[in-house]
């Protein structure tokens, strides 16, 4: 299969849009773990955000230079560079993965307990936000074995 056949690959529009949405859900989730004063009192919480806050600039930093490619028409294809992305696209995305469940179970936890340990005002705002980075996952995922497609024909 040619490169240029890769749907989703670096410097493609379709991997413009996956990072964007990456970086859109990533902020969402940052967002809405962020307003409850509280989230530091939960280490999944607290993991939450630092991977979160780890997606965001890698996801628009790859947007901008798919962006960028798309614009000049020339997409990236150096193989080095290519690995340096999927290795980064892959652990990102295992640990957006172990985020988004760790935050799950714990919000789920906090929620069918006797005492209510979790106001439903902050418990909703989790749950969006572990939702959202559900959604960044997936995507990352998507661009993860896209590149990964792509790095043998290289």
């Amino acid at each position: 299969m040619a490169t240029d056949d890769v749907p989703g690959s670096v410097g493609t529009s379709a991997s413009f849009s996956l990072r964007l949405g990456q970086a859109i859900f990533s902020s969402a989730s940052l967002l809405f773990m962020s307003l409850g004063v509280e989230f530091y009192s939960y280490t999944a919480f607290c993991y939450l955000v630092t991977i979160m806050g780890l997606v965001i600039p890698w996801s628009a930093t790859l947007a901008i230079v798919d962006g960028y490619s798309v614009l000049v028409k020339c997409p990236m294809r150096q193989p080095g560079i290519l690995l340096i992305i999927v290795i980064g696209d892959w652990v990102l995305s295992i640990l957006t993965l172990a985020a988004a469940c760790s935050t799950a179970s714990v919000v789920d936890l906090l929620l069918h307990t006797d005492n209510s340990y979790c106001p439903p005002k902050f418990c909703s705002r989790y749950q969006i936000s572990s939702a959202m980075a559900f959604l960044t996952w997936f995507l990352s995922m998507a661009s993860a074995l896209f590149n990964l497609w792509l790095l043998p024909s290289l």
